[in-house]
């Protein structure tokens, strides 16, 4: 809900692509330059303590969003907001992984990062389109981030009543190399340097998110309701592929499967881009959050398994590191292509390099075009 809220607010007062991608900007510094960092304190302190304390980051930094946004504040203000949430996400994101592994059996991991996905994923489907109801009902983004405030003040509650299974965390001592364990595991494994970079480099050229509000309001010529269907479109793909992920076999050629899903990704971005139609934008963006499920879910469990407890923070702060440049630099550089070279030219051409960035990964790993399955690893 939050990021419709930013989205479309951001948009109406200052009516520039660059603002969109300015927000991914903000978000994704912080979270590159805190990575070695995050991923020691997921290691080496209580991660459950870690994950509630950027969670109430999060809280806070919604409720600002929601003063600053009903008293008309600067735009610095906004980005301010982002930055610290960007703060936040890059404790989360490593401590949370790796929390997980403190709560479910290794053997059970690859059915339930499917579960995982899906419940993402429908929260992913209903939020946007509140948010955009939201907006359209109070005409103000204020109501919208109280909500996302109050939200993450249920998630904390959540988070605070888990019961993980003890642990005991390394004692090693802060050193660089110790700091750097994770990115050298990332690097001396090429199945996951191969998934991640993938990953990053697709979603970089391939991502339409950060400009559906200028596709929204100057293309399609649709409201503030039409465009949280938009932002929803993808997570209602992504849902429905998760759940045919849950009740199939598991996939058996895992590497092939990732390979032209992305390729997918980047043929449907293509087709939003030239798509002039509410109805086919919404059906694009269906197909290129299903074909992105596919490729969520093998990597996860790929990182996921082949990564051993005592580098889990660490790899998890890696990893969160690429998704994160893939969405937020990616919504910078949607941003920056479509002020350059207007929306359309943008997503195209990200689309083009998507199926290109396939190639290249196919060609300089070729162990990840003979990954078989993945329960087999287990």
């Amino acid at each position: 809900m939050q990021t419709v809220a930013i989205g479309w607010e951001l948009y109406e007062r200052t009516h520039s692509p660059l603002a969109l991608g300015g927000v991914g900007l903000a978000q994704v510094t912080p979270m590159i330059l805190l990575t070695l960092i995050a991923g020691h304190v997921a290691d080496k302190h209580n991660r459950q303590r870690t994950t509630l304390l950027a969670i109430f980051l999060l809280a806070v930094c919604s409720l600002a969003l929601g003063v600053i946004s009903y008293t008309q504040g600067a735009i610095f203000l906004v980005y301010g907001c982002l930055v610290l949430m960007g703060v936040a996400r890059a404790f989360l994101k490593p401590a949370s992984d790796a929390l997980m592994f403190q709560l479910i059996p290794t053997n059970l991991f690859s059915n339930a990062a499917t579960w995982i996905s899906s419940s993402f994923q429908l929260a992913s489907v209903i939020s946007p389109s509140l948010g955009g109801l939201g907006i359209a009902l109070f005409k103000s983004a204020t109501e919208v981030y109280v909500v996302a405030a109050i939200a993450s003040l249920l998630c904390l509650a959540s988070v605070a009543a888990i019961k993980p299974q003890p642990t005991n965390f390394s004692k090693e001592p802060v050193s660089l190399k110790s700091l750097a364990a994770g990115a050298e595991f990332v690097w001396n494994n090429q199945l996951i340097l191969a998934a991640i970079t993938l990953d990053l480099f697709a979603v970089l050229f391939g991502g339409a998110v950060a400009l559906l509000p200028v596709f929204a309001k100057d293309i399609l010529h649709a409201g503030p309701v039409e465009l949280g269907y938009l932002q929803a479109a993808p997570s209602i793909g992504a849902l429905i592929m998760a759940a045919l992920l849950v009740y199939l076999p598991p996939i058996r050629k895992a590497g092939a499967a990732l390979l032209w899903s992305v390729v997918g990704f980047g043929v449907v971005t293509i087709v939003f881009g030239l798509s002039r139609w509410v109805w086919l934008s919404l059906l694009m963006l269906a197909f290129s959050g299903a074909l992105d499920s596919i490729s969520v879910v093998i990597r996860h469990t790929l990182v996921q398994i082949k990564t051993p407890d005592h580098l889990r923070g660490r790899v998890a702060a890696i990893n969160s590191v690429f998704i994160s440049a893939s969405n937020e630099l990616g919504g910078f550089e949607s941003g920056l292509t479509a002020a350059l070279f207007g929306p359309v030219l943008s997503v195209v051409g990200g689309g083009i390099g998507t199926i290109l960035v396939v190639v290249a990964t196919a060609m300089i790993w070729p162990e990840i075009r003979k990954l078989g399955a993945l329960h087999e690893d287990l």
